[in-house]
Formats: C-alpha cells, structure tokens, sequence
C-alpha cells in the first residue's frame, strides 16, 4: 500500500492568521489532510467562522495577540495540554507596511519588525520544548517575494520578511538536532483582503502594473496554503531551512 507523502493524519497543526487570507485556506487545506487544526489570530468571531469550514474533528480556536510576546510559553504549553502535543506550527500572521523612506520614523520599523521577526522568535522558542510539540516537528514562516527582491516604498516592510528567510536557515541548523525542520514561504501578491486594501490605495494603472508584474497573474490563498501544506506533511521530510517560493514568476524576471 503507498503511503501517502501529503497525509498529515494523526498530527496537530497550530496555524496563526488563521482568522482570514492565507492563514484561514491553509487551515482548511490542512483539516483536509487529517490534521487536527487550532486556529489562531486576534479576532474570536472570525476564528469561529474559520472553524465552521474545517473538515473532520479535533479543531480548537486560540484567541492571541501575538504582538504580546511574553506569555507565548505558557500559552503554548496550554493549548498543548488541553488537546495534544503540536507536530507543526505555520507562523502566518503577520503586518504588510508601505511607507516611503522619507516618512519612515524608527517607531514604525520597530513594530513592523516586533509583529513580523519578534514574534516569529518566541513563538519558535515556545514550540520547541517537548511540552508543548512532539517529534519529528516542523515550523513554516510566511516570508515574501518583497524580502527576496527589492521594491520602492516597502523598505521595512521587505526588511522584515528578509530577516524571516535568514531565521529560518539558523534555525534550521540549530534546531535539526532536535527533529525540528524550519523553512520559509516566500509568496507574491495574493487576493487577500489585504490585498484589496492596497488596490483600494493605488491608481488602476499602478495596481495593473504591479499584477502584470507576475506572469501567471495573482494568486489565491491555496496556491500558498498548498505550499505550507507541502512543506510540513512527510512529504518535505528532507528538506530544511529552504524559503519555497510561490510569486507566480515575480522573482524569475
């Protein structure tokens, strides 16, 4: 019988952003996979709804504001005693910034860099003690096409997701001793209602130029879940500290 290398039966997932976009399709993509999903972002109401479209039985909410660092432990450690130890954590929350530099102030890049790095790092550091996830593990981080490849506007924004790409590779290093496997997704624009926010702020023919900066066009949410699905399920079991990336061609021109 051939096993197979997508199937994330048995395991428990905490997915972060889950409440809509990117967080939410890899969150029922994973349920239909067999993994056991707990759903985390700010907003309770919209994690209830992330719920209702998860397949098959054993999903939890977890209301966080992930921006509150201290506490990721014990919280973790929580979740893990209530309804198992986690095999994998998709880190996909995280804040877009377009802010040119000449009205770019420290304040912004600081919580620019503490939403999208910082707290990255605790909740790493917390998934990683045997009390809260189980072995073999993997973690994923949801990078961008901006931290790979420069773009005009972005610069705190593409700062951040860079330094998601280096942490990752350390910590894959650092954290293979301990069956842990770290990697990035890189991911260009996608239709998010993020996405509908900067369209709603740019011209038509800016936001044309931007998508025709893609050559296979705009992706979905899928597309970028399936990636993630990817990189956690046994599928990926050899590969470690990688950033995939799923632009749609952005980053080959």
């Amino acid at each position: 019988m051939t096993t197979n290398p997508m199937d994330l039966s048995g395991g428990r997932v905490l997915v972060t952003g889950a409440s809509s976009g990117l967080g939410r399709a890899a969150a029922v993509l994973f349920s239909r996979l067999g993994a056991r999903v707990v759903a985390a972002g700010r907003d309770e109401v919209r994690l209830r709804a992330t719920l209702e479209s998860l397949e098959g039985e054993g999903h939890a909410t977890a209301a966080r504001d992930l921006d509150q660092t201290a506490g990721l432990q014990a919280w973790l450690s929580e979740l893990a005693q209530e309804g198992g130890r986690f095999t994998a954590l998709a880190h996909l929350a995280g804040v877009h910034s377009a802010r040119p530099l000449r009205v770019l102030d420290a304040e912004h890049v600081d919580q620019v860099l503490h939403t999208n790095v910082t707290s990255a790092v605790a909740l790493a550091r917390a998934f990683r003690h045997k009390s809260c996830s189980e072995r073999p593990a993997s973690i994923v981080f949801a990078a961008s096409a901006a931290g790979l490849v420069g773009a005009p506007g972005v610069s705190a924004y593409s700062a951040s997701k860079g330094a998601l790409v280096s942490l990752a590779r350390s910590l894959a290093v650092e954290l293979a001793g301990e069956g842990i496997r770290v990697n990035c997704l890189a991911p260009g624009i996608v239709e998010t209602a993020m996405t509908g926010r900067i369209r709603a702020m740019m011209t038509a023919e800016a936001f044309a130029a931007i998508e025709a900066m893609h050559p296979l066009g705009l992706g979905q949410p899928e597309d970028v879940a399936a990636a993630a699905a990817f990189l956690i399920a046994p599928a990926a079991r050899w590969i470690t500290g990688t950033t995939l990336v799923v632009d749609g061609g952005y980053t080959a021109q």
